[in-house]
């Protein structure tokens, strides 16, 4: 080959294969191994799920209406079984074993809830929610059940034991202070 065409010959197969994988030919793009699936753990999955259901649910502080005059002051809604057992589970983990080798579970479960504290702070401005007070609740939840272990490797064994386990929960919730319909409603012009 000559000078001249040595580069020429180099540039057009640079060109063809920038236009082959490109997808401006008649057999479309070609991702290669991305077009094969890539398997995710079953745990890993239920985690990302409950992280964002514990998000959306549990760590969100909501904003009540004002409390009336002479209307209740204390908390009525005890925290839900669904928020003891998920606090439990973070302190004490049953899910994620390994299948025939370690598995745990929890069974007959029993939850007492009773409330220890039920308090109301004065009023104060917070950034971005106004004039509120802070409403404070806590609980102490007892949890009574069955776990169930079953190592199954050197040895298959089956150990159940009666446990007790204590949580406390803080729900803290928002009041409105003050007329509320005063700040939805446009002030009137000046004149």
């Amino acid at each position: 080959m000559t000078r001249k065409t040595l580069p020429l010959a180099v540039c057009s197969l640079l060109g063809l294969a920038i236009l082959a994988g490109t997808g401006c030919t008649s057999l479309g793009p070609q991702p290669g191994f991305l077009v094969y699936p890539i398997p995710v753990s079953p745990l890993w999955q239920k985690t990302a799920e409950d992280r964002k259901h514990i998000q959306e649910k549990y760590e969100r502080t909501p904003v009540l209406p004002p409390i009336p005059p002479g209307g209740p002051t204390i908390a009525i809604d005890a925290p839900s079984d669904d928020e003891v057992m998920r606090a439990l589970e973070e302190i004490d983990p049953v899910q994620g074993g390994f299948p025939l080798l370690h598995e745990q579970q929890r069974n007959n479960v029993r939850i007492v809830k009773e409330k220890i504290a039920d308090f109301i702070d004065p009023p104060r401005v917070m950034p971005l929610v106004g004039p509120v007070q802070v409403h404070h609740v806590r609980w102490k939840c007892t949890v009574y059940y069955t776990r169930i272990t079953r190592p199954g490797w050197p040895i298959p064994q089956h150990h159940v034991d009666e446990s007790e386990e204590v949580i406390y929960i803080d729900n803290t919730h928002l009041h409105m202070v003050g007329n509320v319909d005063d700040a939805a409603s446009p002030a009137p012009p000046a004149g």
